[in-house]
């Protein structure tokens, strides 16, 4: 970091502290994608020097970025010198389709936009948005300044993200400042707490929350954040193994692979202190098989693009004493409130299932471009997951459906969760994975309709009597469909639109 560098009075800016927490770590590695690697310090040069690049090439303080990028190694210098520069960064996924491209593009409603020059999509885009000024990322690091860039008072920052698109079309969520100094204040904490730093392997990009959380948090504690695009059990285990990495995030079928991938044993994964499962349940069997591979350092993270950390279960293990603990998301994370509340917003009891409502400064702001969907997700500083679920006694909250994926049967109009469905399937021996969805019924309203992933012969029927006998026959498949593999989301989670729409083209009647 230049040595003229120093702190605005009564900054009010985040990157502020953050580029002076990084002169504390100046020497330290931080960066890492392939053979390129960065320190601390070099990542703060580069912070300014984009920010004098965006400067002399006209972008305004306050002004709007359009960013298409994935994890590439600049990735995180820019968001920063963006947000240095009081910028808004509207955060585009380059593997996404270009219908939702073309809608964000148009609710960005952007000054200009910055594009890594290796994306497919970046140069299409830009001379689609023509006569918007349109900069490719490798030029504007490479740029420097003719002036350094002063750090001053700018207008406070912010970004839009975008959600996994689990629902349906993925929405666009408003993240303020206050996001990022929550992720200081836990950043901070963490470090206080004498927790070593992290050397922390991302595949999760910024346009998600998640990427963000990850990132930025082992950035703001001095570790190493190693980069990829990629993502294979093999290429997991190696890196692991080769770079003692100590802390990543997979989703539970990214999970499975790991478990399911016959080399793995192999490789030497002790350097690992938090192996996070997040974006979706994972069943307790598969749980178990996890605490046998890796030792107890799974970590269960529930949260939303909405809410990025809600609950956290950290060193998993099997306690004799509460063996439902496996099935739970975990405890209250940071600042996070959690209340279970009724259709009517009273607050239950602990043991009594409602829907999730959490308040934290992880919370977004809103959708952008749409103020009624904010209107009923936000109310009164709290926000509706749409999730279900309970708390114990103890404040361990177990997740049981989303709201629009219960099944309501006519049949003593009983509702129907697919989470405690899909955990008893995926405890059976023969069963790899599986999913549950509702599906109309003539008699019953809506049945349970399972589609599973098998690794050794089963019938439907024995599925449907493992079922029936560990919940009920009310909770019984109605039908069965054996599947090679479970569609995924692009972020990795199963993905039951997809799954409703292979139903309609297995049963068409």
């Amino acid at each position: 970091m230049p040595p003229e560098f120093v702190l605005p009075e009564k900054s009010g800016n985040y990157v502020h502290r953050v580029l002076a927490l990084f002169a504390q770590f100046a020497e330290r590695p931080a960066l890492v994608r392939g053979t390129r690697q960065a320190t601390y310090g070099e990542l703060s040069a580069d912070v300014l020097r984009i920010a004098a690049a965006l400067r002399d090439a006209g972008i305004r303080p306050g002004g709007k970025v359009l960013v298409m990028a994935a994890n590439c190694f600049d990735a995180p210098a820019l968001q920063l010198a963006l947000h240095l520069h009081g910028c808004r960064v509207l955060w585009c996924a380059p593997i996404t389709s270009r219908r939702e491209i073309d809608r964000f593009a148009v609710l960005a409603d952007a000054d200009a936009l910055v594009y890594d020059d290796e994306a497919e999509l970046g140069s299409e885009l830009a001379t689609a948005l023509a006569p918007m000024p349109s900069y490719g990322l490798n030029s504007l690091v490479a740029r420097g300044a003719a002036t350094p860039y002063e750090v001053e008072q700018m207008p406070a920052p912010d970004s839009v993200l975008q959600t996994s698109g689990t629902t349906g079309d993925p929405k666009l969520v408003h993240h303020t400042q206050a996001f990022y100094e929550q992720i200081l204040e836990l950043a901070a904490a963490f470090v206080a707490n004498g927790f070593p730093l992290l050397r922390h392997y991302s595949s999760s990009p910024l346009w998600l929350a998640s990427g963000q959380i990850t990132s930025f948090f082992n950035l703001f504690t001095g570790g190493v954040l190693f980069l990829t695009d990629t993502w294979s059990p093999e290429e997991f285990y190696r890196t692991v193994s080769t770079e003692r990495i100590t802390s990543t995030y997979v989703t539970p079928p990214m999970l499975y692979e790991l478990l399911d991938h016959p080399g793995g044993s192999e490789f030497d994964c002790s350097s690992l202190f938090m192996l996070n499962v997040g974006a979706g349940p994972a069943t307790p069997a598969r749980l178990r098989q996890g605490i046998a591979r890796f030792g107890p350092v799974l970590r269960i993270v529930y949260g939303l693009s909405e809410a990025v950390v809600v609950t956290a279960q950290p060193g998993l293990t099997e306690d004799p004493v509460h063996p439902e603990r496996l099935a739970s998301a975990g405890t209250a994370y940071g600042d996070v409130e959690v209340e279970i509340r009724d259709d009517d917003g009273k607050v239950l009891e602990p043991g009594q299932d409602g829907e999730v409502w959490v308040r934290s400064r992880l919370t977004f702001a809103g959708y952008l471009g749409k103020p009624e969907l904010t209107a009923e997700t936000l109310v009164d500083g709290w926000l509706r997951t749409r999730d279900l679920g309970h708390l114990d006694a103890d404040g361990y909250l177990f997740l049981v459906d989303r709201v629009h994926d219960m099944i309501v049967t006519t049949r003593r109009n009983w509702a129907i969760f697919c989470r405690p469905i899909e955990d008893v399937l995926g405890s059976h021996p023969a069963v790899r994975t599986a999913a549950v969805i509702g599906v109309p019924d003539p008699v019953v309203g809506e049945a349970v309709h399972a589609f599973v992933v098998t690794r050794s012969p089963v019938t439907a029927d024995e599925l449907r009597g493992w079922v029936a006998q560990q919940l009920n026959e009310m909770w019984a498949p109605a039908a069965i469909d054996f599947v090679a593999e479970l569609p995924l989301t692009r972020i990795a989670k199963v993905d039951k639109v997809a799954l409703r729409k292979l139903y309609a083209e297995l049963h068409p009647s």
